[in-house]
């Protein structure tokens, strides 16, 4: 006993902070039955908005690993992925074992509401706790919330590094008709954004203004913006998803990426167990394994900046000086609140500019999202 007790002192210490109790001799031998588990179950369907080319690696690398456990990795838009998800539980249908999604307010209703079960992870010593919600929503990614540019048209040293350098350039009349951004008032993810961006500071409806001045380009995802960037349509884009921009810089050495000084919003992709999971051992294994150092690094890869903090981001990861976390938790339910949502909505239109919303582009777009694979946010 005294043995034991000496085993689990120092793993106590470097635990307590995150609230853990159990031990790396528990927790190897939970793992060992999960795998067990997980094995007779013998797959996982998982439900997310991830798309191929920041997934595949991860996907090949567990399949590597545990050849008994098949992933069914259904891809959809974050709307949907919601929607489906909810008819499928109400309805008692086969639904997603894990539920995996960038759209952390969504993410946070369902938990909140009750589908999702209690989470045990041996990662959990290395997560921050802006990334766990009740040992049930986890962020598996901290991804910086960025500006692009194209440096054919924006030389590096003219382009703004900050909110507050944005809205003087703007103010000054430059990059007018080539501003893109979310819109808002159509994309779940934009309006978080935007959300968050007024949390973060206090001039962001003077920003909204001297973009709406602009006549901007409205854009549902950021592939499209990102596509839009590539054929020259557009010149600067605000609020890009820092991931799919730094994995699209590697095949576009003309895209230029800024993570802005005075704060950048870091987002994650959260990860829930469902209450009802059929597989649910396969499940945990599979989140397990995001979560791992190896799941980890694998997405780091892909410009998916880890959320660990035992692992290097690289260019993913945003300066610890400038970072700004959406915290995975209840506040995020605020988004929610209909009447608030119109509220901001209006107050965004209206600091735009109503009619600076390029209504072709945004059918176009919609057209686009319906055929890309993932539909990414």
């Amino acid at each position: 006993m005294l043995r034991r007790q000496l085993l689990l002192a120092p793993a106590a210490g470097l635990l307590a902070g995150c609230g853990r109790t159990d031990t790396p001799i528990l927790g190897n031998l939970e793992r060992a039955a999960r795998l067990r588990a997980a094995q007779r179950e013998g797959g996982v369907t998982v439900y997310a908005n991830t798309g191929d080319a920041e997934i595949g690696p991860v996907l090949a690398a567990f399949h590597a690993d545990h050849p008994k456990v098949h992933i069914d990795f259904q891809r959809q838009n974050s709307a949907e992925l919601y929607q489906r998800y909810l008819a499928e539980r109400r309805a008692g249908l086969p639904s997603a074992d894990l539920v995996w999604s960038s759209a952390m307010d969504l993410q946070i209703k369902l938990i909140n509401d009750g589908y999702a079960q209690t989470f045990d992870t041996p990662a959990r010593a290395m997560l921050p706790r802006w990334t766990i919600w009740k040992s049930q929503g986890f962020g598996v990614t901290a991804e910086p919330i960025v500006f692009v540019y194209d440096r054919r048209k924006l030389p590096d040293a003219q382009a703004p590094r900050s909110h507050a350098a944005l809205r003087q350039m703007l103010e000054a009349g430059a990059l007018k008709g080539s501003v893109g951004l979310f819109d808002n008032s159509r994309s779940g993810v934009g309006f978080l954004y935007y959300s968050q961006d007024r949390l973060a500071w206090a001039d962001t409806q003077a920003l909204t203004r001297a973009i709406g001045a602009t006549k901007p380009h409205l854009y549902e995802s950021t592939a499209t913006l990102l596509e839009a960037m590539s054929d020259q349509q557009i010149v600067f884009g605000y609020n890009v998803i820092g991931s799919y921009a730094l994995q699209h810089q590697r095949t576009n050495p003309n895209l230029g990426v800024i993570f802005p000084s005075d704060y950048t919003l870091v987002m994650s992709r959260i990860a829930f167990i469902s209450a009802q999971a059929r597989r649910p051992n396969a499940a945990k294994l599979f989140l397990d394994f995001l979560l791992s150092v190896k799941g980890q690094k694998l997405l780091a890869e892909t410009s998916m900046a880890p959320v660990r903090t035992d692992i290097a981001g690289g260019a993913g990861r945003a300066p610890p000086a400038f970072a700004r976390p959406i915290e995975v938790g209840p506040a995020l339910l605020a988004n929610l609140d209909q009447m608030r949502r119109k509220r901001l909505v209006a107050e965004w239109r209206e600091a735009l500019g109503p009619n600076h919303v390029d209504d072709y582009r945004r059918v176009r777009d919609a057209s686009r999202d319906s055929l890309m694979t993932g539909n990414r946010p």
